[in-house]
């Protein structure tokens, strides 16, 4: 679909330009919080390789399936939030397998992770019983 270089940070013509889009499209999509570049000094606008993906989704929400520039709000939006909350299933999922590997370690070493320290039973020597006074 694009012609696209790797790493780095294009202006808005060059961008319009690789996507068949006029830079107007662009500024509007701005606009309505659907892409967010960056800005140089001179308030240029650059757009990064993730700006491009982004760009490249918005696109084919718009030319293969039809949906206008709300429904490309909200579909963005509840994206990222899937993508937060996939974030969120990970670090949990993580969480859960360190605590688990934490308590099989403690399992098999009862005195670690023992609320009060557990004393090894000492050996006794037994007294023999017909040496014991009374």
């Amino acid at each position: 679909m694009t012609k696209r270089k790797s790493k780095g940070a294009y202006m808005i013509s060059a961008v319009a330009e690789m996507y068949g889009i006029h830079p107007q499209t662009l500024r509007l999509y701005e606009r309505e919080g659907l892409l967010k570049p960056s800005r140089t000094e001179g308030n240029t606008r650059l757009y990064t390789d993730e700006d491009l993906q982004r760009l490249e989704f918005i696109l084919s929400l718009a030319r293969d399936l039809g949906v206008n520039i709300s429904g490309m709000a909200i579909i963005l939006q509840m994206r990222e939030r899937m993508e937060e909350m996939q974030r969120q299933i990970q670090e949990f999922v993580q969480y859960i397998q360190q605590e688990v590997l934490t308590r099989a370690n403690a399992a098999a070493d009862p005195s670690k992770g023992a609320i009060v320290p557990v004393r090894r039973p000492m050996m006794t020597v037994p007294t023999d019983p017909s040496t014991k006074k009374h």
